[in-house]
């Protein structure tokens, strides 16, 4: 495939339920690479299995991606009554300290039911394991959406539900490149800075984004390393991209920028957009669904280039069919291991 002929290096939303015309014009002319499903697109099973479907048309095909954030917890956009009411990442901590095995089979199990429903709707890509590692004078924005504190056991249990992802038929996404555990703010509404040294840094939070380093996509953080660029956040930082995810980490999977419609940000959503790309993002993600802003980021992307467009065949040549699960069987033993 050409640059030219690749689809746009962007991820995008819609407003409702099913895109309107505006939308469905926009992504037609614009072919971006994926799409991001939030609570607003969400009615029932059947609705969503046909806007994914839509969605994909409309982007010239099968191959567009499919996100969600689905992590359990807080932060999950399927939800009662049509789908289960999955724990967050930090509920399997404490099974995990006393028990590692027990604690890993628990993670194993709730993302397989995770995966389970998602590959049901025809959704591809879930926004999950974090591998942020929590730090207690963090803000509460990752807390218990995370597997804890210690560097190991993020990276063992954010394997295991990396893992567990791909077998039930989906693509995780390791986030938030290079670690959102240390920021004092909420990136949605300002950016955080880190003042940790470089080697605390290397010693914690680089850790399990080193071990899951093979993974095919990730998501950067809109914070600033001070040790690292003090001016730019990570997102946008080509210091960040090149010498700490890219060659430190060794992290060569897709990069998806976080929304770049969060407050971390500034400047126009064009500049935005370009000024991640121009960092070495692969695609630039917007999840809010306002016409006008997706507008602008179109303008300010270009086609997905010739190693993001390697990156991105390798995610598609990553995903199988979903294992033989029972997830009756599955949610059963989980309560039984939640309750010991």
């Amino acid at each position: 495939m050409s640059v030219t002929d690749a689809p746009l290096a962007a991820i995008l939303g819609c407003a409702g339920p099913s895109p309107t015309p505006q939308e469905r014009a926009l992504f037609a002319e614009a072919r971006p690479a994926g799409f991001i499903l939030f609570s607003r697109n969400i009615e029932t099973p059947a609705q969503v299995a046909d806007l994914v479907a839509d969605l994909r048309s409309l982007s010239g095909g099968a191959d567009a991606l499919i996100l969600i954030d689905q992590e359990g917890g807080r932060v999950r956009r399927l939800g009662p009554p049509h789908w289960r009411a999955a724990p967050p990442q930090g509920a399997f901590v404490p099974l995990y300290d006393r028990d590692p095995t027990a604690g890993r089979e628990a993670v194993r199990l709730n993302t397989r039911l995770i995966a389970h429903e998602l590959a049901a709707l025809g959704i591809d890509v879930d926004c999950l394991p974090l591998l942020d590692v929590v730090d207690p004078s963090g803000h509460d924005v990752i807390g218990d959406r995370a597997f804890g504190a210690n560097p190991k056991a993020v990276a063992d249990l954010g394997q295991v539900c990396a893992d567990a992802l791909l077998e039930g038929g989906v693509l995780p996404v390791i986030k938030h490149l290079p670690g959102h555990g240390r920021a004092r703010a909420d990136s949605h509404l300002s950016l955080p800075v880190v003042d940790a040294p470089r080697d605390a840094l290397d010693a914690t939070d680089f850790v399990p984004f080193r071990a899951l380093a093979g993974a095919a996509l990730g998501m950067t953080a809109h914070v600033v390393y001070t040790a690292i660029d003090p001016t730019a956040a990570a997102t946008i930082s080509p210091v960040v991209v090149r010498d700490v995810i890219r060659s430190h980490i060794g992290f060569d999977g897709l990069l998806i920028t976080d929304d770049i419609s969060m407050k971390a940000l500034d400047g126009s959503f064009q500049a935005r957009a370009r000024r991640s790309l121009d960092a070495g993002c692969d695609v630039v993600l917007h999840c809010n669904g306002d016409l006008a802003e997706m507008q602008a980021v179109v303008e300010g992307c270009r086609p997905l280039d010739a190693a993001g467009q390697a990156r991105l065949a390798r995610a598609r040549a990553v995903l199988r069919p979903p294992a033989p699960f029972d997830p009756d069987a599955a949610l059963a033993r989980l309560e039984e291991l939640m309750q010991a």
